[in-house]
């Protein structure tokens, strides 16, 4: 186990592994979407996303995401690359004077668009998600939780204006 992480569980079946590298209680499917990060346990942003494909359609076989996590509308949670690797979700970034966020970033897709509401569901399963996160990658504070749009300014606009940054942070 490296020892900046820490294994805690949370309601809803949700914990990240003893090494770090897996959230348990998450489907795992492969991508090969990731390479290794520059530095293994420099972890300390997240990254919120959005995506439907094709656009304005859920729940379709044709959503592939190279983030690390993905939660769908009904708050299946689905984990596509272990947290240690680098994966190639935010494309060109900056963030707090540091490019490439995918080298110490973990990202995560919420099925969705600019367009409508994220369901009770998803952000509920989201709660349970960066809770976990927060307690075995402890540099990923509050403030260190953002979106798309956030560190790719003008060309990423997402999660979107349908992405309540209020419910996230609140309890149940």
């Amino acid at each position: 186990m490296r020892s900046s992480v820490t294994t805690a569980r949370f309601s809803g079946g949700v914990w990240v592994s003893a090494d770090g590298d897996w959230l348990l209680g998450a489907r795992q499917v492969a991508s090969p979407n990731h390479d290794a990060r520059p530095v293994a346990d420099d972890i300390s942003l997240l990254v919120i996303h959005a995506i439907s494909l094709p656009p304005e359609r859920f729940s379709g076989p044709g959503v592939r995401v190279s983030a690390h996590l993905f939660i769908r509308r009904r708050g299946e949670l689905i984990q596509f690359v272990p947290f240690s690797a680098r994966a190639w979700h935010a494309g060109a970034s900056h963030w707090q004077g540091r490019d490439r966020c995918n080298d110490f970033s973990i990202g995560i897709e919420l099925e969705g668009s600019d367009h409508r509401p994220f369901t009770a569901a998803q952000m509920r399963r989201l709660r349970q998600v960066v809770a976990a996160l927060q307690s075995a990658f402890p540099q990923i504070t509050r403030e260190r939780v953002v979106g798309h749009s956030d560190i790719a300014p003008g060309r990423k606009t997402d999660p979107g204006p349908w992405f309540d940054w209020g419910q996230l942070w609140r309890d149940g």
